[in-house]
């Protein structure tokens, strides 16, 4: 069944490239946009737990990559078929322990199998080598952590990483009153670096956290918005001391209901 959709969907993007002018058109750098937009679709319908729109993006995703392919098995670059077989000698290879006589005790050596055959396999000068650079800074930032993690460049426990952020902010705080903003600029990557790093000592994902904590921040202030406009005025005509004290309702109603607070619809959405 599988193969057979499959095989559908590549035949109906080559005959779009064959008689639609404008999948004709695209390039392999015209569909980059589209890459980026249909991963962040599929990631917020994750975090949604929308399984149906998870079912049309993961869909959408396919098609980018199909389409990918395509364009490049026009131009002799390489095939479908390649992009599949690459994937499959790939991971057979890098799971020693499921394909071959390897043993491993939990999922961490399993991780650390990954990136040392990685590094050995090609050839890699540095351990760095193969992050791509247009990955978001936060993400970026964790990825490089755990590659030093796992060659033994560590701390030992989460509280040298707590010193080593109390030791940031102190030298961010001599910054600010040496009113240097060089300094200032360096420091607050300092404190942002460290704090990515405590993160990934709890098996936090600081791009989740951060967006998780933003959105937050987004439904509160929307409560705000509401409760205001009940009382026929704008948010620019409120004292900051009237949207603390909303600020602070919000809060409590966010503590009180945390998984269903939607701001624009009452007090809770109980809607699936």
């Amino acid at each position: 069944m599988y193969l057979n959709e499959f095989q559908r969907l590549v035949e109906i993007m080559q005959r779009l490239r064959r008689e639609c002018p404008w999948d004709n058109a695209q390039t392999p750098e015209t569909l980059r946009q589209y890459i980026m937009e249909e991963a962040y679709e599929t990631i917020e319908a994750i975090d949604n737990k929308n399984w149906l729109e998870l079912r049309k993006e993961l869909g959408d995703l396919l098609l980018q990559i199909v389409f990918q392919a395509e364009i490049a098995e026009e131009e002799n670059r390489f095939t479908l078929n390649d992009v599949i077989h690459h994937i499959n000698e790939k991971l057979i290879e890098r799971h020693p322990h499921v394909f071959g006589e390897v043993k491993v005790n939990n999922a961490d050596e399993v991780k650390d199998n990954w990136e040392r055959i990685k590094v050995e396999k090609e050839n890699r000068q540095t351990i760095f080598e193969g992050l791509p650079k247009i990955m978001s800074a936060l993400l970026f930032a964790q990825r490089v952590q755990d590659k030093a993690s796992q060659v033994g460049f560590d701390w030992e426990d989460p509280n040298g990483v707590l010193k080593k952020i109390s030791e940031e902010i102190s030298e961010l705080e001599t910054g600010i009153k040496n009113q240097n903003p060089e300094e200032i600029e360096g420091e607050i990557g300092d404190v942002i670096f460290s704090l990515v790093n405590l993160c990934r000592f709890h098996k936090i994902n600081a791009e989740d956290v951060l967006r998780q904590t933003t959105e937050k921040f987004i439904a509160r202030f929307q409560y705000i918005e509401k409760r205001l406009a009940e009382q026929n005025r704008s948010i620019h005509q409120s004292s900051l001391e009237e949207m603390d004290k909303l600020w602070d309702e919000a809060k409590e109603k966010y503590r009180q209901n945390k998984h269903d607070f939607n701001p624009l619809n009452g007090n809770v959405d109980k809607s699936d």
